[in-house]
């Protein structure tokens, strides 16, 4: 009798784990892949940057979701961030507001090719509270290509032109929808490693047929493709630093403040503690020059610096210096040197009043929470090379005559996309006056930042 109860409990937990399982899968797990072509689909494909970011082409993709995953993207959000359209409220507390909104399977289309179960999330943090909460659909989103290849093995190492994940902005608060593009080319132009961008035009279907949600940017993942093609070695610790031991304030190290995506299951952080010790050495004071060699030593100061003087020449309040996130870290172990690489431009080129407001051109407000900064401009032969780089990036990067002809043709770009004949097809959040008014300021704001950099410099 005993026996048979415990054959029915096995029964029974089997049954449900299959039903589980089924109700993630919304298709026969044993499809054909007819469109998977090597170049297209394979992990042994080449990364084809012209076809996944082409810098004179808005490219389309479709995207579509079953009306069964979509609710249950629906839920998991509600619970998290509350009901659809509720107002700009703050994130649910407790354990599960912290976690990323879940993964689904759908099907995804460009240029006549399906790729197979592709997972697609929500992503981001207050872009995702602004769009949610007023009602608006155009969300960030987050694509992985072989995210559910041990539910279809036919999907292993899934790529779209070589790339495993893709994040899609959804350029929110910002009317020109060209900061985040066009930030991550500045940097680059700065010579500091950072994201490929690229625009795109989403259509999502989640039952309804496809809905046009507007114009996004494609940013190339770090922790993917950048540190592959912008390191001689991808095998090092990448960090994405964020909370209160990410301004490397004294004694604010935590593990959970610097979360590795990569060699996650290192349960090793000497390169960020040896960071931490050298940065606070007594040396800094009293040897500068053997605390600025230790420093070179782990860490590649020379990049930040040049992060450092092109983030404020461009003004992005939400970076480091006034918020503890928004960058990675990577140990090169071709250097075994930390290297910076910035994320997240959405609001950069902007000076907005109050707490948005940006830091000034001489950085003199910051403090010793804010180590980086403070302590390396204390330092008279980093505060020269800041200046420096202050005047390389208004004069180069970030010059007037180079950036207004970017931002003019970027403009025109996308333009065609934002306000067409049919409803469908119009931008939910921007209309072509809002478009041309952000042009505008873009342009008063570069030239703006000439003027004053070049004061400041003098």
């Amino acid at each position: 009798m005993k026996e048979k109860i415990l054959i029915g409990i096995i029964s029974l937990i089997i049954l449900s784990c299959d039903d589980k399982k089924s109700n993630n899968l919304d298709i026969d797990p044993n499809f054909d892949t007819p469109d998977w072509t090597e170049d297209s689909h394979s992990n042994n494909g080449q990364r084809n940057y012209d076809r996944v970011f082409p810098q004179d082409n808005v490219n389309r993709i479709d995207i579509i979701i079953s009306e069964n995953n979509w609710q249950k993207m629906i839920d998991d959000m509600t619970e998290k961030y509350g009901p659809f359209g509720s107002g700009m409220g703050p994130p649910k507390s407790g354990e599960n507001s912290r976690e990323n909104p879940i993964w689904v399977p759908s099907e995804f289309y460009f240029n006549g090719k399906q790729w197979y179960q592709v997972g697609v999330r929500f992503k981001g943090n207050s872009t995702i509270r602004f769009s949610w909460n007023r009602g608006i659909w155009k969300i960030p989103l987050k694509l992985d290509f072989d995210e559910f290849e041990d539910d279809y093995p036919q999907i292993n190492n899934q790529r779209f032109y070589g790339f495993k994940q893709l994040s899609m902005s959804s350029n929110a608060m910002d009317p020109s929808l060209l900061r985040e593009k066009v930030s991550a080319d500045i940097f680059r132009s700065a010579g500091i490693p950072a994201a490929q961008t690229a625009f795109y035009r989403v259509y999502l279907d989640h039952g309804n047929g496809p809905e046009f949600w507007g114009i996004y940017t494609c940013v190339e993942e770090v922790d993917d493709t950048v540190i592959e093609s912008q390191f001689i070695s991808d095998d090092g610790n990448l960090y994405k630093p964020k909370g209160r031991g990410a301004t490397f304030a004294k004694g604010s190290f935590t593990e959970a403040s610097f979360a590795k995506h990569t060699n996650e299951g290192d349960l090793n952080w000497s390169d960020i503690l040896n960071l931490f010790d050298v940065l606070h050495s007594s040396e800094r004071l009293i040897e500068p020059t053997v605390w600025r060699s230790k420093l070179e030593s782990i860490f590649r100061t020379d990049i930040f610096l040049k992060w450092l003087a092109t983030n404020t020449t461009i003004q992005n309040w939400d970076s480091y210096g006034k918020m503890s996130q928004n960058y990675y870290l990577y140990n090169d172990p071709e250097t075994l040197k930390l290297t910076w690489l910035p994320w997240d431009h959405n609001e950069a080129m902007i000076n907005a009043g109050q707490f948005r407001t940006p830091l000034s051109i001489g950085l003199n407000e910051v403090g010793d929470n804010w180590p980086l900064i403070r302590f390396l401009l204390d330092d008279e032969v980093y505060l020269k090379e800041y200046r420096s780089n202050l005047k390389i990036t208004v004069e180069g990067a970030y010059s007037p005559q180079k950036m207004i002809e970017i931002f003019q043709r970027y403009n025109d770009l996308i333009k065609p996309f934002i306000d067409r004949s049919d409803d469908d097809k119009k931008d939910p959040e921007v209309n072509l006056q809002q478009l041309g008014d952000g042009l505008t300021y873009l342009i008063n704001h570069v030239n703006s930042r000439y003027i004053a950099i070049t004061s400041f410099i003098n």
